[in-house]
Formats: C-alpha cells, sequence, structure tokens
C-alpha cells in the first residue's frame, strides 16, 4: 500500500507549474479511461480524485503529494473535450511545458480502456511516449468490465493497434486487479 496520498494543487498555467525537487510518477490517458480511479485505488481511498461524469473536464495537472516523498502528477486527458481552440492551446502548451527538461519524471502510466480498441489521439500518445525516453508503461484499465477469460485477446488487440512492444498490464480500480503490481513499479520507480 502507497499510504498517506493527499491532493496538493491543480495547475492551469504553465508558469504556475510547481517547482520542486520531489520525483513524479505521471498519468496519462483519453478523458474517462479511469485515471481518477487509478489513483484512488492506488491511495485506498474513495474519492481523493475527483471522479469525472462529464469526460474532458480536467484541464488541469493535478499533483498529488505522497508522503512528502514524491507526486502523482495527472495530466488532463485528451479526446473528448468540449475545449475551445485557444482553451486547447493553453493545455497543450501547459502539457508540453510540463513534460520537456523535466527529469524528475521517474515513470509515465499510459492509461488505455480495455474494452475499446486505442483510437489515432492514443496511437500518437504511445509514439510520443516512445520519442520522450522516460520509462512508462501501459495499462489497460477497467478489466473488471470484461470476462476474465477475454482479457488476454483484449490485450492483444491494444498491442496489436499500437504496435507495442511494451508488456500491457491489465487493470481494474474496481477489483484491484494488478494494483500489487503497479504499487512495485511506482516504488521500484521511486526508490530505485
Amino acid at each position: 500500500m502507497i499510504n498517506n496520498i493527499k491532493f496538493q494543487t491543480s495547475v492551469f498555467k504553465k508558469d504556475k507549474i510547481l517547482k520542486t525537487d520531489l520525483k513524479q510518477i505521471v498519468l496519462v490517458g483519453k478523458s474517462n479511461v479511469g485515471k481518477s480511479s487509478f489513483i484512488n485505488s492506488i491511495a485506498n481511498q474513495k474519492r481523493l480524485a475527483k471522479v469525472g461524469q462529464t469526460p474532458g473536464k480536467t484541464r488541469s495537472l493535478n499533483y498529488y503529494n505522497v508522503n512528502n516523498e514524491f507526486f502523482i502528477v495527472d495530466l488532463p486527458g485528451y479526446g473528448f473535450s468540449k475545449m475551445s481552440q485557444a482553451e486547447k492551446k493553453s493545455t497543450d502548451e501547459l502539457i508540453n511545458k510540463y513534460i520537456h527538461n523535466n527529469d524528475l519524471i521517474s515513470h509515465i502510466f499510459f492509461l488505455v480502456d480495455i474494452r475499446h480498441k486505442p483510437t489515432e489521439n492514443d496511437r500518437v500518445m504511445y509514439e510520443w511516449l516512445l520519442e520522450q525516453n522516460i520509462p512508462f508503461t501501459i495499462v489497460a484499465t477497467k478489466a473488471d468490465k470484461v470476462a476474465k477469460t477475454k482479457i488476454d485477446s483484449y490485450l492483444l488487440d491494444i498491442t496489436k493497434t499500437l504496435f507495442a512492444k511494451e508488456k500491457i498490464i491489465a487493470f481494474s480500480s474496481e477489483k484491484k486487479i494488478n494494483l500489487e503490481l503497479i504499487e512495485n513499479i511506482i516504488k521500484e520507480s521511486i526508490y530505485n
């Protein structure tokens, strides 16, 4: 269990990005993929991260402080949002400014929904991650929503669609499927 996670701040503007020397674990994925539920299950809290009913509402970097030792940073979701062009540009600039030249990022979790083939946006994100030279893990969320016997074939679909070389982890925040594995990846990234 990763204990003592608290919400610290939301950052909407690139000049307000948190100045810190703490390592960071980053979450990326399209809107409604389950990033808030992912944070809540790691924290073992129901309502730490707000689970939005409307996809695409998060336009900020959300920082969660873990025991004053590191941050989990949730990036704005992509793909659904009803943002104006100006808001989209400002959000893109925020994300790019945050990621580039940030040597405190220890690991990125790229979340995709196990039930759906990755979209063009997901493929773009995957290609972008390959270029960043930051270790990352692909996590297929909502694994409790498909039959256990079908999980492997869904994972294979995702692998083929993304042309991924990495092993993809099936995950469920509801049933805590592979939660321990995720926690171990976080601990190894931060403490090694």
